[in-house]
């Protein structure tokens, strides 16, 4: 009996920033059976803002790094990234290309026509740029080359239904090219609420709101700032929990000390479990998203969640039955916060509720085991 061998698969990314795409193609990378899949990571670097997940978190991932392959657009860097992918494309001899996030899939996907044209192409949504990034005339250059691309690529893969649909309803892709695969998530490690904060330093008696993120102009956090306006000013006995860095850290930071906020910032943090564990609510007030991993690890603590209603969180939250989902407004978030506020029974069935959507929804194994089955499929 002949055995077959394992499937040849370049993962391609930009960069593996903290965020939710590095964490699950590092999942990914760590958990393929060696016998069915034998994967290489090409990826670039980070800006100097940004913490990169291989340094801090994934050491153990090996990773190809080609200059020029991060977020930053210029076309001289870009077009070295470009030649450098062919050859690594050439070298390895990929059965498959597997392109994530939006530059990446430009020019992974460009490149393996090029070297290796008889590779299937897979490209993952790990949201969409279509709302809350640029103006209309961006945006459509955006869903032009997203709709070419689309008709090169074997399988477009979607985080989540809502990600799926809005694609489709702008032209990119057809229904046939897609699949949904929700991301999937280790167990999270949970400590009871006493030992968190004690570990934080936090107070037995407060109320914590946490936001687990980064601080950029989509993620809006000009809304956790009002929420924090709206808490001093009706003397309500709550904080906000600020667990990431980005841009607006900084600016963010010292206008809520300059107005003395209930805020409490704790940067990066690779403990997130800890944060959780010492939270009361979860809070989320983007503009745009694909399916926040934060928001899973939210509901893997048995915390209920306020959110604004984005891109594919409604995989996550059922309205009324997991969390609470608001319109795009810092006034409808402090309503449905102060809702759960006011009814603590409410808060614990919907966290509870919560919880067991994400162990029946959103595990490692059965994200791994869905890309497995992708590739032979596709073979």
């Amino acid at each position: 009996m002949v055995s077959k061998s394992p499937i040849r698969v370049m993962q391609v990314i930009a960069r593996m920033n903290v965020g939710g795409p590095a964490v699950l193609v590092t999942d990914l990378m760590r958990n393929f059976d060696p016998g069915l899949v034998n994967a290489v990571l090409v990826t670039g670097y980070c800006d100097e803002n940004e913490v990169d997940y291989l340094d801090q978190v994934a050491k153990d991932v090996v990773a190809i790094r080609l200059p020029g392959l991060g977020r930053s657009i210029s076309i001289v860097k870009d077009l070295n990234a470009f030649c450098l992918l062919i050859k690594e494309i050439r070298r390895f001899k990929p059965n498959v290309i597997h392109t994530h996030t939006a530059k990446a899939g430009v020019l992974g996907r460009l490149a393996g026509l090029i070297a290796a044209p008889q590779a299937k192409r897979v490209h993952t949504f790990h949201g969409h740029l279509l709302q809350g990034y640029f103006g209309v005339g961006k945006t459509r250059i955006v869903v032009i080359v997203e709709t070419f691309l689309a008709r090169k690529t074997h399988r477009l893969v979607a985080i989540g239904n809502k990600v799926k649909k809005d694609l489709l309803e702008v032209g990119i892709g057809n229904e046939s090219q897609y699949e949904v695969i929700f991301p999937g998530l280790q167990p999270l490690a949970i400590q009871s609420i006493l030992e968190a904060r004690k570990s934080l330093n936090l107070n037995l008696e407060t109320t914590y709101l946490v936001f687990v993120g980064r601080l950029t102009q989509i993620k809006r956090p000009d809304r956790l700032v009002d929420i924090a306006r709206s808490l001093k000013r009706d003397r309500i006995n709550a904080q906000l929990l600020v667990a990431g860095a980005g841009e607006l850290f900084e600016l963010t930071k010292n206008l809520a000390e300059a107005e003395e906020l209930p805020m409490n910032f704790l940067g990066w943090r690779n403990d997130i479990g800890l944060i959780l564990s010492a939270s009361d609510i979860a809070i989320l007030c983007s503009d745009n998203e694909g399916i926040p991993l934060t928001l899973i690890q939210a509901a893997q603590a048995g915390l209920p969640i306020v959110s604004t209603d984005v891109g594919s969180i409604s995989d996550i939250v059922i309205n009324d039955e997991t969390g609470l989902l608001t319109e795009l407004s810092s006034e409808a978030l402090f309503d449905a916060i102060t809702k759960l506020l006011a009814d603590p029974t409410l808060a614990v069935k919907l966290g509870k509720s919560g919880q067991e959507r994400a162990k029946n929804y959103f595990t490692s194994e059965a994200m791994v085991k869905h890309h497995e089955r992708l590739y032979s499929q596709l073979l």
